[in-house]
């Protein structure tokens, strides 16, 4: 189940933010859609880049009965991301959310061997989405 923190107007695709999640895990998700300004204090407070950035993901220790994580998205960011590569806004945040689900499940596609990527790549034909996230994560390959 994904417990949804929505702090703006933005109306997600519960239905297939579950079918994503499902997929992978069993576990609960924290998930929260903010605005850039949240989301840049967050990436300073965290990761030291005082810039707004996609999405967040802050795993958490497996204890029985507690959430994997928290994804984070700031939905300003995804917006200008969608016209750039000319995505639907919720198909953007469905890429942006399956990144963040498999850095909670330990994925790492700064350290790994592409694995991150080839789930990545899996999951969005899966699920019909929009090839951009491929394009962009191989980019940084």
């Amino acid at each position: 189940m994904i417990d949804i923190t929505n702090e703006t107007g933005y109306q997600p695709n519960e239905n297939l933010l579950e079918a994503i999640a499902s997929e992978l895990t069993d576990r609960d998700i924290e998930l929260i859609f903010t605005d850039d300004d949240t989301i840049r204090a967050m990436n300073l407070a965290h990761r030291g880049i005082d810039a707004p950035t996609d999405v967040l993901s802050f795993p958490l220790e497996k204890v029985p009965f507690a959430p994997l994580g928290e994804i984070v998205i700031s939905v300003e960011y995804a917006g200008r991301k969608a016209g750039e590569y000319g995505n639907s806004l919720d198909d953007e945040i469905a890429l942006l959310f399956i990144h963040g689900l498999l850095h909670l499940l330990g994925y790492d596609h700064e350290t790994d061997s592409g694995q991150m990527r080839k789930k990545e790549e899996a999951l969005i034909h899966r699920f019909g989405l929009p090839e951009s996230l491929i394009v962009r994560t191989g980019e940084d390959q």
